[in-house]
């Protein structure tokens, strides 16, 4: 990571408003509409390009992609491995579930695709991490920021929304995550950048996804991501990499959220 002893430098957590149109074909893709490639890729580039000197118009000093080519922070994996089909069901979340008549008015439920894991996961295209390097290096070229960085999803936020149908249990399914992962993992730090692990699982899941557990019980799965996601940033220094932890970006009562003590006192 840059550090400055002149100035606080300014940053975000990766994900960055798309143009109305690219939203558009990123959704009907993910819903299965394949746009024109050429077309497409030609669109991605020249929003990563708009993007990225926005951000250095606004005073962002470290700057990223804001993730122009992909539908989500987390499910845009299904488009580059195989093993994910079909629509799993989407749990109520457990605080809303406490007002359910405040959650019927305000809740907006996200229109992104959550297949479940129902076959072996490997690789369909390696090349989409190359293209997001190629459209950021290209932003960059005439651009000055203090530093660079690229997202990826880590092995926990995948399983989290990704349900596991098909492997016999859950740590099989974060080791084969970490073992596929770890390729773009490498691939954004050979290319010089940053690498920001995106890990909201290891709070947001407490309240989500295991609400009928204890806290200790709970930690023990953040335990078992955070395991799974170390042996897949091995080779990474640890100066080259941050981490983006959440407890949800939705409107709701929240009331459920552990408490950040909670897990400082696991480690």
């Amino acid at each position: 990571m840059k550090l400055s002893t002149d100035r606080i430098l300014t940053t975000h957590t990766g994900s960055l408003p798309r143009a109305q149109d690219l939203t558009t074909t990123l959704e009907a893709l993910d819903s299965g509409r394949m746009p024109d490639p050429a077309a497409f890729e030609t669109r991605v580039r020249r929003a990563v390009g708009d993007i990225v000197r926005q951000q250095l118009e606004a005073g962002v000093d470290i700057v990223n992609d804001g993730e122009q080519g992909k539908v989500g922070y987390s499910t845009y994996v299904r488009h580059r491995l195989t093993g994910f089909d079909g629509q799993a069901a989407v749990p109520v979340r457990a605080d809303w579930a406490d007002f359910p008549e405040a959650a019927s008015r305000g809740e907006r439920r996200s229109t992104i695709m959550r297949p479940a894991c129902n076959g072996p996961i490997d690789w369909k295209d390696r090349n989409a991490v190359e293209k997001d390097v190629a459209n950021f290096k290209a932003a960059l070229a005439s651009a000055k920021p203090a530093d660079a960085f690229m997202t990826a999803a880590s092995p926990g936020v995948i399983a989290h929304f990704l349900k596991n149908e098909h492997y016999p249990t859950r740590d099989a399914y974060l080791a084969r995550l970490a073992d596929i992962m770890k390729e773009e993992y490498d691939a954004i730090h050979r290319a010089g950048f940053v690498l920001q692990i995106d890990c909201p699982d290891l709070a947001m899941s407490r309240h989500l996804a295991f609400p009928e557990v204890s806290n200790a019980e709970f930690l023990k799965i953040a335990a078992a991501n955070i395991e799974a996601l170390n042996h897949a940033l091995r080779d990474i220094p640890a100066d080259r990499m941050r981490l983006h932890l959440c407890w949800g970006n939705y409107e709701g009562p929240h009331h459920r959220d552990i408490r950040c003590a909670s897990s400082c006192r696991s480690r």
